[in-house]
C-alpha cells in the first residue's frame, strides 16, 4: 500500500527554469512527500544539495526530449547524471530509428545505456504519441529486453502525453520485472488515480502539488499499487 505522493516525479523540465524554481520544487517535494523531483543535468549537484537526507530521488533526463542524440551522447549524459548524485534517469529512445524498424540499432543503443548506468535504474521513454500501436508494443519490449526498470509514455514535449489506453498496453506488455511511469497531461487527482489503476507505478507531472492537495482525496489516503 502506497499514498498518492509517493508514486509521484515531481518535475521541472522548462528550458527556463532558476535556481529560484528549482528551490522550490525541492521544497515542494519535501512538503508533500513525493518520490523523486525530475530536472535537466545542469541542476543535479544543486538539487542534490537541496535535498540531501531527505529520501527524495533526483530523477535526471538524457536525449531529452527528441531522443535523437548519438548513443554516446546518451551513454556520457547518463554516467555524468549518475557521477553527479541522480538516482534515476529518463532517457528518451530514438523513435524514427524504432519507426523504420531499426529494432538492432535501438537495443542496442538501450543495452550501451543500461551499461552506462552501471546498476542505476533507466526508464525509457517512447514518446507513445508518434507510434503506433505495433510500435508500442515493439519499443516497449526492446527495453525490457535491454534491461531497463521501467517504460515510460512520454516526454510531455511531444503532440500528446499519457493515456490510460497506452499505461494498459505496456504494462501487459512489461511483464512483472519492468514498471509502467506515466508522464505528459497529468494535473488532476482524477486522471492521476486512474493511470494508476492503469497499471502506472510512477506519475510524473509538474501538478504534483494540486494533485496531492485536491480535497477529495487526503494525502494520507492509501490506494492499491
Amino acid at each position: 500500500m502506497k499514498n498518492l505522493a509517493s508514486y509521484i516525479d515531481h518535475t521541472l523540465l522548462k528550458p527556463d527554469a532558476l535556481d529560484r524554481d528549482i528551490e522550490k520544487l525541492c521544497a515542494e517535494a519535501c512538503e508533500n512527500g513525493f518520490f523523486g523531483v525530475c530536472i535537466h543535468g545542469s541542476w543535479i549537484p544543486y538539487a542534490c544539495r537541496l535535498l540531501l537526507g531527505t529520501g527524495i530521488t533526483v530523477v535526471s533526463v538524457a536525449g531529452f526530449p527528441l531522443g535523437a542524440a548519438s548513443t554516446e551522447t546518451k551513454c556520457f549524459e547518463t554516467k555524468r547524471a549518475f557521477d553527479n548524485g541522480a538516482g534515476e534517469i529518463d532517457v528518451v529512445l530514438n523513435i524514427g530509428r524504432l519507426k523504420q524498424g531499426d529494432d538492432l540499432f535501438v537495443g542496442r543503443e538501450l543495452r550501451e545505456i543500461v551499461r552506462a548506468a552501471d546498476g542505476n535504474p533507466v526508464k525509457v521513454i517512447l514518446e507513445t504519441c508518434f507510434l503506433s500501436r505495433e510500435e508500442k508494443v515493439r519499443a516497449c519490449r526492446l527495453a525490457v529486453e535491454c534491461g531497463a526498470a521501467f517504460v515510460k509514455t512520454s516526454t510531455g514535449f511531444g503532440s500528446g502525453g499519457a493515456t490510460v489506453a497506452d499505461v494498459k498496453l505496456l504494462s501487459e506488455c512489461a511483464g512483472s520485472n519492468v514498471a509502467v511511469k506515466a508522464s505528459g497531461g497529468i494535473r488532476d487527482t482524477v486522471t492521476a488515480l486512474a493511470m494508476i489503476e492503469a497499471g502506472a507505478r510512477r506519475l510524473g507531472t509538474s501538478s504534483g502539488v494540486a494533485i496531492v492537495r485536491n480535497h477529495s482525496l487526503p494525502r494520507s489516503q492509501d490506494i492499491v499499487p
